[in-house]
This record gives structure tokens, C-alpha cells and sequence, in this order.
């Protein structure tokens, strides 16, 4: 066993209208400084009134590669595919308790057919459901349209553990939008910044900058930091920041206070399944509340919105350390610097 140093930050307080209530996150990281700076952002939170959290949508995909003789023919099945998709709804709904066929999106290449599969997969993050359930599609596929060869049970349209922009724009796991209101007086309080300063920083650094180094679909200071803790310390598949940390950060400044919000349109989690047995895990999730008797798929939304308010809280702290000079290197030198 790999040991990686956790804490259990805050509180965090949600408002709605996804989760109501005080929070301690589980965070696991070699990256000290996290901590308290997470920390300092959950204790705005609090002061502020507490985060709202809401999930935009939520879908778990395989895509899955074919190939026909030509491409005449490539589109005709999969426009036939498209005109019998309750038939592939009903397959899937037979062979599993949880996962569903919710759509599918196609891209043809020449000869070659990649169909985007997208499913909801209950309270998991569902990387075996939806593989096993495009299995299946695809077997019957091949069998009801020989013309069809198969390619790869994963065509990378998928797009799984890549940073891509049909992520962002179709989605893959849960998209999560978590915003905040924090009054001027807090800001200048414990962020030692204004609301202006956040405000052009967020601009000039998370949109400008990202879009000079060629970002992909992401605008933010720091996602994946806080994403990882959260992952390790609740059983996640860790390789899933990378689309994960493909998120937007917004901030204005308004009526003198400060509006702050994060969106993360790929936050791949589950609250059963692989690494979900494990001690520690169980409790960070029992502390989270997220392990109670609950419709199918609403604990793992709870644990996706109290993953974001996590980011929200880290990625809050960063930009108001940013907008003053020394602080942020002060710090990683005081708590991570040995004698």
C-alpha cells in the first residue's frame, strides 16, 4: 500500500440545492499547502453564507470502433442505428441493473464508424459499466449489420482520460457548476485582496494565459490539485483529473462584492465500486454522507458536488494569494521548505 498523507479540511458550508450543510473534506496530497489553503477558502465559504452547488448533467461514455467498406455505407448504418436506438436502449436496460443507453453521437472517418455511447450508471463512476454494456452493443451490431469489421472496443471518441473538447461539450461524468457570493469586507478580510484584483486576475491568467499556451476547453488556476486529493481520498480512479481539470473559472465583481464560481463539465466519480472498499475510504465517504439509502445515483451526485465546492474553496484561495506579490511562494516555503 502506497501511503499518501490526508486531512480532513474545513468545514465547507453548502447552501443548495443539491446538499445543505457543514463539511469536512477529505484531502490526500504531498502538496502540503493545499490544506490550509483549502481551508482558508472553505472559512469564506462559511462566512459567506455557504457555496451553492447544482448538477448540470450527468452521463458516463464508451466509444466504441467499427469499420465498413466505404463510407456511403458507414453512414447509412449508423442512421439505421439512430432509427432502432429503443432497440439498443432495451438491450442495455435487459443486461444491467443500473446502466442506461441515454444517446449516441457518431463521427465517420473515411471507411471508419466511432459511436460515442453515453449512459447513466447510478451511483457509479461506471468505467466497466459502460464498457460492458458497449460490448454488448457492439456485438449486436456486428450482427445485424455484417458489413460491419471490428475495430477496438474503445475508439478514443470516448474521450477517456485524455483532455479533449468533446468532453466539455458533450459532458462525461457529472457536470457540476459550484458559485459563491463573498462580501467585500470578507475578501479584503481573510483573502487580503479585493474583489476587482480576483476579478482581472481570473482574465488576464486563467483566460488569457490558458488561451496563449493553447489551453483545451479549461480556464483555470488549478483544478487538478484539488481533484486529486479528493480522488485518492475517496476511492476515485485518479487518472480521471486529466479530463476532469478541463473546468472554467468565472469571477466579477458586483455591486462592490465578489460573484465566484467554478464549473467542471467532467467530474468522473462514484460512491461504489472499485477502491470503494477500502477502510478509509468508506469512512471519508460515511463522513461526506454519501454511503446512505438513497434513490439510485444520488450519492454519487452528492459526492460530485461536494467535490466541487472543494475546488471552488482551493481554486478561491489561489487567485486572491496571486494578486499579491510573495505570498503564494512565502508560503509554499514556510509549510513545505525543510530546515
Amino acid at each position: 500500500m502506497a501511503a499518501v498523507p490526508m486531512r480532513r479540511v474545513g468545514p465547507v458550508l453548502l447552501a443548495g440545492p443539491e446538499v445543505a450543510g457543514e463539511f469536512l473534506l477529505p484531502l490526500a496530497t504531498f502538496e502540503t499547502p493545499l490544506w490550509p489553503s483549502v481551508a482558508r477558502g472553505a472559512r469564506v465559504a462559511v462566512q459567506s453564507g455557504g457555496i451553492r452547488a447544482v448538477v448540470v448533467d450527468e452521463r458516463m461514455t464508451r466509444s466504441i470502433l467499427v469499420e465498413a467498406t466505404e463510407a456511403l455505407e458507414a453512414l447509412r448504418i449508423a442512421e439505421a442505428l439512430v432509427a432502432r436506438l429503443a432497440e439498443a436502449q432495451a438491450l442495455v436496460a435487459q443486461s444491467s441493473r443500473f446502466a442506461r443507453l441515454l444517446a449516441v453521437h457518431r463521427q465517420i472517418i473515411g471507411n471508419l464508424l466511432y459511436l460515442r455511447f453515453e449512459f447513466s450508471t447510478g451511483d457509479a463512476a461506471g468505467h466497466n459499466m459502460v464498457t460492458a454494456a458497449s460490448e454488448r452493443l457492439m456485438d449486436w451490431l456486428l450482427a445485424e449489420f455484417p458489413a460491419l469489421r471490428y475495430v477496438s472496443i474503445s475508439g478514443n471518441f470516448c474521450a477517456d482520460k485524455k483532455a479533449t473538447a468533446v468532453n466539455g461539450i458533450l459532458g462525461r461524468g457529472k457536470n457540476v457548476v459550484a458559485e459563491l457570493a463573498v462580501p467585500r469586507k470578507l475578501c479584503e478580510r481573510y483573502l487580503k485582496t479585493t474583489p476587482e484584483k480576483i476579478a482581472e486576475l481570473n482574465v488576464k491568467k486563467n483566460l488569457l494565459g490558458t488561451l496563449a499556451a493553447g489551453g483545451l476547453r479549461s480556464a483555470n488556476a488549478h483544478f487538478a490539485n484539488m481533484l486529486l486529493a479528493f480522488y485518492l481520498a475517496t476511492g476515485q480512479d485518479a487518472a480521471n483529473i486529466v479530463e476532469g481539470s478541463q473546468g472554467f473559472t468565472h469571477a466579477e465583481a458586483r455591486g462592490g462584492d465578489l460573484y465566484f464560481s467554478v464549473t467542471l463539465p467532467n467530474l468522473i466519480v462514484g460512491t461504489v465500486g472499485a477502491g470503494k472498499d477500502l477502510p478509509f475510504v468508506r469512512e471519508n465517504l460515511e463522513l461526506l454522507g454519501c454511503l446512505e439509502a438513497r434513490a439510485p445515483g444520488a450519492n454519487a451526485r452528492r459526492l460530485a458536488v461536494l467535490c466541487a465546492a472543494g475546488v471552488l474553496c482551493g481554486e478561491l484561495s489561489l487567485l486572491a494569494a496571486q494578486t499579491n506579490p510573495h505570498e503564494l511562494m512565502q508560503a509554499h516555503l514556510k509549510l513545505e521548505r525543510k530546515p
